[in-house]
């Protein structure tokens, strides 16, 4: 999964440090999220969103067989 973190972080001049705070996470989490390592919960989808006011489907990006059904 990619992500938008990074670049919408910094338009809030937010450091990777002051967002793990307000989402109640470790640094390290921000940055894994921000190299596509990680995979957040919803809740934690869902606070980033609030922080940084974007809708969660504009900061977290799928790609195309990431979201194909099983049958």
């Amino acid at each position: 999964m990619k992500t938008r973190i990074k670049e919408l972080r910094a338009r809030k001049n937010l450091t990777q440090a002051q967002l793990a705070d307000k989402v109640g996470v470790r640094r390290e989490t921000i940055v894994f999220l921000e190299k596509g390592k990680y995979n957040p919960s919803l809740k934690l989808a869902y606070l980033i969103s609030l922080v940084l006011e974007e809708k969660m489907e504009n900061i977290f990006i799928f790609k195309e067989e990431d979201l194909k059904l099983k049958n």
